[in-house]
Parts: C-alpha cells; sequence; structure tokens
C-alpha cells in the first residue's frame, strides 16, 4: 500500500519540493487539479499514531491551507499497515495531570478547523481508523474507504471514551443509536458495514481512488444525510429513554462500578446530544477527568502488558509450512489461524468425517474474522486435508493436537522419525501433560517443546510457549516468532504441572466445585466471580471448557504438585462419569442447549467466597513465579488477561495484589487455611514480592 500511494503521489506531480517528499510526520504537496494532499507518514514507526507532534504540524498545513485555498484538501495515510491506529497512548500518563483539557482542547482547534474549510474536505482510509485516528476522518466532509478499511472506538479498552470530537460527530453522521453502540463496545465498522451506516460515501479499490477524489472534488458525490430515527432523538425524553436501555444493557457485562467511561458517554449523549459545542466542552472535561480513574490506569498498563508480550514475538521464525496432527476442534482452529495468516498448512486425521467438518470450522472462521471472499478463498486454498500426513515431510513445524494421553502422543512421535526435515520443530499442544516427558518420545527432543493454544484458538491471543530440559533456545525463540507471525501473544514459560495458566486456574474452579459440594449454588459462586470482574464465572467455565477436561487437569496436578489442591468433586466426579460435561454435550452444570446460561443472583454473597475463589489463583501465580516457570509478574499478569479475562480493570492478578497489599493477601490466606485448610497455605514466595 505505502509504494502504491507514494507511486500515486509521484504520478501527481506535487509541488512541494519531490513528489511526496516528508516534512516531519506529512507528506505534502498539490496536484495539477489544485488539490491539496496531506498524507501522513509517522516518522520511525511502521504505524501511524495521532500524537501531539502529528496534531501540531497538521495545525501548520491547515493555516497554510486557509491562506491558499485549494480546490480540495485529501488526507490519507502513506503506511501499509493502515491509516492511524489511535492516539499515542504513551502520551496519557503525561496527560493525566493538569493540562489534559488544554492538550485535548488544542487537537480539537485543529479538527474544527478542517471541518470549517470552505473547500471539500477527504479522508481516504485503508486499513485500520481507529480512535483518534477515526476522529481525524470525521472530521472531513467525505470519507472514501479502500476495500478492507476498518473503523472503530476501542477507547472503551482503555476506561475511556473518544476525546477528539467522535462523541458528537459520530452520532450527528449516522443514526445515533449505532455511534452510541461502536463507542459503547468499541465494536468495528468493516468496509461494506461502514458505507452501509454511513460513515464511508464511497467504497473503492486503490486503483479508482484518484477518480473518487475528482468526483468528490467535482461535487459529484452526495454526502451522508442521515434518517428519521435521528430526527426523533433530537427530542430529550426520546433521547432520555433509550439512554436508560443502553445503561441497563452496558451493566449486563460493564457494571459501572469497574468500568464509568461508557456511563460518562451515555450521560454525555442524553444531557448534549442536540448542542455539539456544549458537548465537546463536556467530552473534554470527561475524557480528562477519566484518565485520572484507576480503571484507566489499570486498563491502560495492559495495553502495554499486551505490546510487551508482542516483543517477545519479534523476529523470523523461518516457518512457512505447518503440518497439525489431529483434526478435532482444537486441531481445526490451530490449522485455520495459520492458513488466514499466510502458512501452508496440511491436516491430518485418522477420521476423514473430521477432516470434513475441520474445513467446514474453517469456513466458519474466515466468515467471523469478516475476511473477503478472496481472502477467505486463499486461506481456504492454504488448507489442506492431508489424511496420508504427506505433509510432514515439508514442514517447518509440526503441532500435534492429539487428545490428552501420552500413549497415543507416543505412538504419534514414532511414527515422525525419519520423516521429519532436518530442522523442523515438533510441539506438542498438550494443555496438562509433561513437556520434559513427552520429549524423551520425540524424534530429537531439542527441537521439541510446548505449544498451549486456549479454546477458542481464532479468538484468544495468548499462546503458552512451554521450554522443556532438552528444548534448545533456537527452538524457543522461533515458536515465540512463530506466534507472533499468526498473530498471537507467546507467553514462554517453563515445564511445570499446568504450566502457568492452567496452574492458577485449576484452583479456581476446584474451589468452585468444593463450594457446590458444601451446598453453595452455582449462581451465587458465579455472581461473586463477575462481581469481582471476571468475565465468567468458574462454573460456567468449567462447563465451558468441559468438565471432563478440567477433571483430567485438576488429576494431573494433583498427583504433581509438592503442594495439596482442594479435594476433587464428588459432584464433578459424578457429572463426567454420567456425560454431562457441559457445553459440547448439551449439559454439564447448566444447561447449555438455548445458549449461553447467565446466571442471576441479587443478595448479599456469603463471606469470603470471593477470597476462597481468587486468593488461591494469586497464590498458585507467586508459586510459579518463584519455581521460575513464569519469566515476570507483568509476563503473568499478561498471560492470565489475555488467556482467561482475569479481571482486565483490576491490571492482573499481581498488580491486584500489590494494590490489595502483600501483607493482607498473606493474613487472608492464613485465615482461610485455618478455616479450610493446607490449600490455602501462603506460598513461601510472598516474602520474596516487593
Amino acid at each position: 500500500m505505502t509504494g502504491e500511494v507514494l507511486t500515486f503521489l509521484s504520478e501527481k506531480k506535487l509541488e512541494l519540493g519531490p513528489a511526496g517528499a516528508r516534512i516531519g510526520n506529512w507528506r505534502t504537496g498539490r496536484d495539477e487539479a489544485g488539490i491539496l494532499w496531506l498524507v501522513l507518514d509517522k516518522a520511525d514507526t511502521n504505524t501511524n499514531t495521532i500524537s501531539e507532534d502529528v496534531i501540531r504540524e497538521l495545525d501548520a498545513h491547515i493555516r497554510s491551507a486557509e491562506s491558499d485555498l485549494p480546490k480540495a484538501l485529501v488526507i490519507r495515510s502513506a503506511k501499509k499497515t493502515g491509516f492511524a491506529a489511535g492516539a499515542d497512548i504513551t502520551s496519557f500518563e503525561a496527560m493525566s495531570g493538569s493540562g489534559a483539557a488544554e492538550l485535548l482542547q488544542q487537537g480539537h482547534d485543529v479538527l474544527d478547523r478542517i471541518e470549517a474549510l470552505s473547500c471539500p474536505t477527504i479522508c481516504i482510509v485503508h486499513g485500520p481508523a481507529l480512535g483518534a485516528g477515526f476522529e481525524l476522518a470525521l472530521a472531513c466532509d467525505y470519507r472514501i474507504a479502500v476495500d478492507g478499511a476498518t473503523f472503530a472506538f476501542p477507547e472503551v479498552q482503555l476506561g475511556l471514551h473518544p476525546g477528539l470530537g467522535g462523541t458528537f460527530r459520530l452520532p450527528s453522521l449516522i443514526d445515533p443509536t449505532e455511534a452510541m453502540t461502536m463507542m459503547l463496545t468499541g465494536k468495528k465498522a468493516y468496509t461494506k458495514r461502514a458505507k452501509t451506516l454511513g460513515i464511508a460515501e464511497l467504497v473503492v479499490e486503490e486503483r479508482h481512488v484518484a477518480s473518487a477524489v475528482c468526483d468528490v472534488a467535482d461535487g459529484n458525490v452526495e454526502k451522508t444525510r442521515q434518517g428519521l430515527k435521528a430526527r426523533a432523538l433530537e427530542f430529550d425524553q426520546a433521547r432520555s429513554l433509550v439512554a436508560r436501555t443502553m445503561r441497563r444493557e452496558t451493566e449486563k457485562k460493564a457494571p459501572k462500578e469497574h468500568y464509568p467511561a461508557p456511563y460518562a458517554l451515555i450521560d454525555l449523549w442524553e444531557e448534549h446530544g442536540t448542542d455539539e459545542k456544549k458537548m465537546q466542552v463536556a467530552e473534554i472535561r470527561s475524557f480528562a477527568d477519566l484518565l485520572k480513574t484507576d480503571t484507566s490506569k489499570n486498563l491502560r498498563r495492559v495495553f502495554f502488558l499486551r505490546q510487551s508480550l508482542k516483543d517477545a514475538a519479534r523476529g523470523d521464525d523461518h516457518i512457512a509450512h505447518v503440518h497439525v496432527i489431529g483434526a478435532g476442534a482444537m486441531g481445526a482452529e490451530i490449522a485455520t489461524v495459520c492458513a488466514i495468516k499466510s502458512k501452508q498448512v496440511t491436516l491430518s486425521d485418522l477420521e476423514i468425517n473430521a477432516l470434513g467438518n475441520a474445513i467446514k470450522l474453517a469456513a466458519k472462521i474466515c466468515k467471523a474474522k469478516h475476511l473477503s471472499d478472496i481472502e477467505s478463498r486463499d486461506a481456504l486454498d492454504r488448507l489442506m486435508p492431508d489424511p496420508n500426513g504427506y505433509g510432514i515431510a515439508q514442514a517447518d513445524l509440526i503441532i500435534e493436537a492429539a487428545p490428552e494421553r501420552v500413549d497415543i502422543k507416543e505412538e504419534i512421535y514414532a511414527g515422525l522419525k525419519g520423516k521429519m526435515k532436518k530442522d523442523a520443530i515438533l510441539a506438542s499442544n498438550t494443555s496438562s501433560l509433561s513437556i520434559d516427558l513427552l520429549a524423551t518420545y520425540a524424534p530429537l527432543n531439542s527441537s521439541f517443546a510446548g505449544l498451549h493454544f486456549f479454546n477458542p484458538v481464532s479468538k484468544i491471543d495468548v499462546v503458552e510457549v512451554i521450554k522443556g530440559k532438552a528444548t534448545d533456545s533456537q527452538t524457543a525463540k522461533r515458536l515465540a516468532a512463530f506466534c507472533g507471525t499468526i498473530g498471537k501473544l507467546p507467553a514462554q514459560v517453563r515445564d511445570y504441572p499446568g504450566f502457568l495458566v492452567n496452574r492458577a486456574l485449576t484452583p479456581y474452579l476446584m474451589e468452585a466445585m468444593v463450594l457446590m459440594d458444601e451446598g453453595v449454588s452455582k449462581e451465587v459462586i458465579d455472581t461473586a466471580a463477575l462481581r469481582f470482574g471476571m468475565p465468567m464465572g468458574p462454573v460456567t467455565l468449567a462447563d465451558q471448557v468441559g468438565l471432563d477436561i478440567g477433571l483430567h487437569v485438576a488429576e494431573s496436578l494433583a498427583d504433581n504438585l509438592d503442594k495439596p489442591m482442594a479435594k476433587i468433586s464428588e459432584t464433578l466426579c459424578r457429572k463426567v462419569e454420567s456425560g454431562e460435561v457441559g457445553k459440547k454435550s448439551g449439559k454439564g452444570f447448566y444447561d447449555w442447549s438455548e445458549g449461553t446460561p447467565h446466571p442471576t443472583f441479587d443478595g448479599e454473597l456469603p463471606p469470603n467466597l470471593t477470597d476462597r475463589l481468587i486468593l488461591p489463583m494469586i497464590n498458585a501465580c507467586v508459586e510459579v513465579l518463584r519455581k521460575g516457570i513464569a519469566e515476570s509478574e507483568n509476563q503473568v499478569d499478561g498471560t492470565m488477561i489475555f488467556a482467561t479475562g482475569w479481571a482486565p480493570f483490576r491490571g492482573g492478578p499481581m498488580h491486584y495484589a500489590h494494590n490489595r497489599g502483600i501483607s493482607e493477601i498473606i493474613s487472608r490466606l492464613k485465615e482461610l487455611e485455618a478455616a479450610h485448610g493446607p490449600r490455602f497455605a501462603p506460598d513461601v514466595g510472598w516474602n520474596t514480592i516487593g
């Protein structure tokens, strides 16, 4: 895309210096038709962000345009990665002081002047236009979307709402309820959806951009107009009614106590929805206030935790061909994700029907990820059913996703000997078996490791890269880089029962089972976790994972840990014996026949219930840190958040422990140990947590 844009600028023979020459963060110039082009090309990065220097330079370009009005003004990106990924989040910490409102006002002033220009203003968007990048696009009169463009306001994921005019410009452009939904949820509007909503006036291929710009500049394209629904919501009573519904629906997924930003946005719209000037003033004040909240600080921390996990995925994986053994749900999803990310994939299984089902699942995943018809076709072309395992000989990476039985995996590994390429890697997707044990059966233990994906693979970003005692550093490095090439976040850990995630998660799930044995209802247990901020309760999660899998992992950990766990629940065992193993069987502790259950309990929770669920998880995190299984507290926090959804607004389990107080956590664990047994004994690693 960058090459196409710069070639286009060169063909336009821009007047300001060499064609498309960059001045600061912008490439600028006028073409022969008198159209001014401002092309964002942020220095020293592959991705555009809307930072203070970008806005300051844009201010100078707009002032120049005001004094010498062009026929039209066009803003676009020179980056292959897309239009703009939003604001520079690294600057938010400095903004959270008293100067936030002033900095925001400066940005508003520049966008207001773009909006006020008397010539047509056009934003061309390819790839993502997120957050402040989307707001820059909204300040223009027209938006031309190149096929593949994406529009979204992800600020809610940072404990914020749009802060550069999005709160009033988007609702004044499209159906206000659709606009509010986008801002409240962070949902993306892909190219066709953006055109349907009215965000983009035109959708074109890159080669037709010049013609589309000329049509707009010549007045041949109509601007988006709102419908009757928008006019109805100009009445205060109608807007208040809709606002109440929005609050009620938001509370189901993001309680105000934990996530204040969505409610602040609803208040803005309800109170000032018909007065953009008042809403602008209120938006700036509200954004500045939200920056100071613990929720926003912690969610911004989560953003940087993601970046640190990404950093571990840098480098060349030297993996072009992936062979996956096992076409069950996990194997099929792993194969599909690899194929979508341009890997050549072969998928083998003893059951032909399993291979057919895997291809059907792959098509569904492509659709769910909003791939274009061509992208879906190409991904499916790269995914080859391979019942005879011919792909083994060509594969750079073989991922074994067979059932969790050592004898089955031993047989598979024996069949690979003499067939693999010399420098190929063999990785197991095991969730509970020892990598060191499995390595004894591998063709070459130095190029064997664990590669633990989480279900569903297409939605959960974290992959545990487990290095065994014999795994060489180059193998581990290549696997981490491989995770990056397929869009995943590698958590590099050492071999240990449950590794990191299952070691921490299993005590949480098993304590829920014990509580049910004690007579506490599943609804009360799940409600305690939901009120704490978990995305779902432990009983619902156990059903979703599969009670049989949970029981297997629990038994494996109980046999291999040097400290006691909760006793295996009799209720859990009976469920598994009866075949009621959760979502996949239609029934577990909950009935899944009508979709995901939503347990409700409005009463007061029993004392100690939340701590009985949450503290064993954190205690296990301290254990894996003490034993050197995980690399750092930040790695633990990021992995638990992105693998399990661990209450992100709290910043991660270790961050929560520090905020609550290490001494208080230790004291509470000792109280629980006295009341319920040694499984709550504080790990000795607490003594070294600073």
